[in-house]
């Protein structure tokens, strides 16, 4: 089995990999696409994508904008249902390998995904074209859930507040 070279070179405990070889989809769709997922909770990330896939909501386009119309909601835009699909397709096997190694799919993170280009398919014929392909990595990181900084932030008022009563006592005391 040949070893995958990686743009993504921390080696941390609590992150997964996976790599999507020579997908025929654009690089400029792909580039994009991967822009949009980038950051996001893994969730949050599926339903963007099943929503474009769905034909519900466009993927924003920001680089590659000539000539490109506007979509409800935003300015310049694209569905992309054959790219989603692709780039879904390499997330749910990051997910797979997460889930293998034991974690919660709840609390995991798109931290890196990047398009590097491929290699190009000469098309055969009379008009003779060329396909473009791409690779597609990603890397999901296990994040403890936002919940958890709620709490935090409630136990620190909670905490503020009982010393300043105590300060109240301690000065009536005196």
């Amino acid at each position: 089995m040949a070893k995958h070279n990686y743009a993504y070179q921390k080696s941390e405990e609590n992150t997964v990999k996976a790599v999507g070889r020579n997908l025929n989809i654009s690089p400029k769709q792909s580039i994009e696409i991967c822009k949009y997922v980038r950051g996001r909770p893994l969730n949050q990330a599926k339903m963007l994508l099943n929503q474009a896939i769905a034909e519900i909501r466009a993927v924003p386009f920001t680089r590659f904008t000539n000539g490109l119309g506007h979509k409800p909601g935003m300015s310049a835009g694209r569905y992309n249902p054959k790219a989603c699909a692709a780039i879904l397709k390499v997330i749910e096997s990051a997910e797979a390998n997460a889930k293998n190694k034991g974690y919660n799919s709840a609390d995991l993170k798109v931290v890196h995904i990047a398009m590097q280009i491929g290699p190009m398919n000469k098309h055969q014929g009379r008009q003779r074209g060329i396909f473009k392909n791409s690779h597609i990595e990603v890397v999901l990181k296990e994040v403890k859930g936002t919940s958890s900084k709620k709490d935090t932030k409630a136990e620190k008022k909670a905490d503020k507040n009982v010393d300043k009563s105590q300060k109240k006592t301690v000065k009536k005391d005196n």
